[in-house]
């Protein structure tokens, strides 16, 4: 499989592969609580944002896929992290598509656009794994953007934090 996706552009986004100076984005990011308010298990501290962001460098090095730092092209800022990476849903290997902005850029579509290029990439470099979004079950927002992406809810599966819904295309 190979995917080549260490940077793309889309209309108005820079998707790159994550760096360990993506450090002080990621914590800002994910430990925001508003982030996590659907998390059944909270905000993650800054130094398990930092523990997420190393995982995801070693998927890229890896699988050569993760999740992408979204950023601005005009001024490099992040502003998330998403896009695909190598998981499990239950026993079936999946890509998990992922999606988490700061809360100062929700509602302005910058989840659909960097997660129709994740699902692009997916369509020309593995047909052998199916995109998957997992959300938790009271996660309107993020639901809402599975739906405007085309996917269903397809199952459930219980993790060790709660219950979470399975989308599919």
């Amino acid at each position: 499989m190979t995917f080549e996706a260490d940077e793309i552009r889309t209309d108005r986004l820079l998707l790159r592969r994550v760096r360990g100076d993506d450090l002080p984005a990621a914590v800002e990011i994910l430990s925001d609580p508003e982030t996590n308010r659907f998390n059944p298990s909270g905000a993650p501290s800054a130094a398990e944002a930092g523990e997420m962001l190393a995982k995801w460098q070693a998927d890229w090095e890896r699988d050569g896929i993760g999740y992408w730092a979204v950023t601005l092209p005009e001024s490099g800022a992040v502003i998330g992290f998403g896009g695909l990476r190598f998981h499990f849903a239950g026993e079936e290997p999946v890509l998990n598509l992922f999606y988490r902005f700061s809360p100062d850029h929700w509602g302005r579509g910058y989840a659909p656009e960097m997660a129709r290029a994740a699902i692009d990439l997916a369509d020309r470099g593995c047909t052998d794994r199916p995109v998957v979004i997992m959300t938790d079950l009271p996660n309107e927002p993020s639901q809402r953007v599975a739906r405007k992406l085309g996917f269903a809810v397809t199952g459930e599966l219980q993790f060790s934090d709660g219950p979470m819904l399975v989308w599919r295309r």
